[in-house]
């Protein structure tokens, strides 16, 4: 009875437990034999390895020539207009011989004058019309003479003639770019119904409107059959050729102090403050900040920063290579 009873009692007690030790891998431990044996602190995580630098695309300033051209717009105008007008009062137009848009040649006659009916002539009282010719050989432009109508050196000119049909494009230009003209500058003309044609700078004004701070240049055309007076027409100036280094436009960040790019060197990031000059073909000139060779960014603002350190990657090698 009592053995029972001491069974019992011992069945009823709490068993204490063992703490939790959880089981190791085979690797972890032979790592953590191999640090005890070598006196190193015991081995708790793998710790990550240091990140490479970011990768950037990049690319070299090169050379290369921009053509510096100027825009303008205008209209055309005769190059050389001549106004006819009659020589005598008093006499009215019995004919008109010519219209707008007729080419004519020197001495041509293009109106009769007549004295009014009831009037004797004169010239010592003979009675006669007066012929009025053309003073030079070209295109009548317009015409005010109207049979019947009063002719009066005094009036609107009975005919206006551009002398040998010679026509050119009068356009405005800011008082800032009239430096960089100059006469004989090769032009390509773009008129309204005509299309493209091959003009030059024949001259521009020295005096500059005070309203609108323009100037006016004239660009010769020809005497092309299709010219019209008052048509619209653009011209594209051959200013020069300047070459220097380039790199795309992307490359170049604008903000409120102006230009920067980004440039690579000893692989980290300097940001330069640049000038731009001309554009084209997706380049821009760098007149100053940038010499040719040096590495740039391709893509300005390309969550870099100055002086972040970056491994550059040429535009022609895959951004993914390590």
């Amino acid at each position: 009875m009592t053995v029972h009873v001491k069974r019992l009692r011992r069945a009823l007690q709490p068993r204490a437990r063992k703490p939790f030790r959880p089981a190791l891998s085979a690797g972890c431990a032979a790592a953590v034999l191999l640090a005890a044996g070598l006196g190193l602190p015991p081995v708790t995580a793998a710790e990550p390895s240091a990140s490479s630098d970011m990768a950037v695309t990049v690319v070299p300033a090169k050379n290369m020539c921009f053509a510096d051209t100027l825009q303008v717009t205008g209209v055309l105008v005769p190059r050389n207009e001549i106004l006819v007008r009659p020589e005598r009062e008093g006499l009215q137009i019995s004919q008109v011989m010519v219209e707008p848009g007729d080419t004519i040649v020197s001495g041509q006659v293009l109106a009769r004058l007549t004295p009014p009916e009831g009037q004797e002539g004169g010239g010592g009282g003979t009675t006669g019309s007066t012929a009025v010719r053309a003073p030079t050989a070209g295109v009548i432009t317009s015409s005010s003479a109207v049979v019947g109508a009063m002719a009066s050196a005094r009036a609107e000119p009975l005919f206006r003639i551009a002398g040998r049909g010679e026509m050119e494009l009068l356009a405005d230009t800011p008082v800032k770019t009239l430096a960089s003209l100059a006469v004989d500058q090769p032009a390509k003309v773009e008129v309204v119904g005509v299309g493209e044609l091959a003009g030059k700078v024949r001259l521009f004004s020295t005096a500059i409107n005070p309203t609108t701070q323009l100037g006016q240049v004239r660009i010769f055309v020809g005497n092309d059959s299709r010219l019209r007076v008052g048509a619209f027409g653009r011209a594209t100036i051959h200013i020069g050729r300047r070459c220097g280094p380039a790199i795309p436009l992307s490359a170049v960040l604008y903000g409120p102090g102006g230009a920067v790019v980004q440039v690579v060197r000893d692989g980290r990031i300097e940001t330069r403050r640049v000038v731009v000059g001309l554009l084209a073909q997706g380049q821009a000139e760098i007149r100053e900040g940038i010499t040719e060779g040096e590495t740039v960014v391709t893509r300005a603002g390309a969550f870099v920063r100055d002086g972040d350190r970056v491994r550059a990657v040429t535009a022609t090698e895959p951004a993914t290579k390590r």
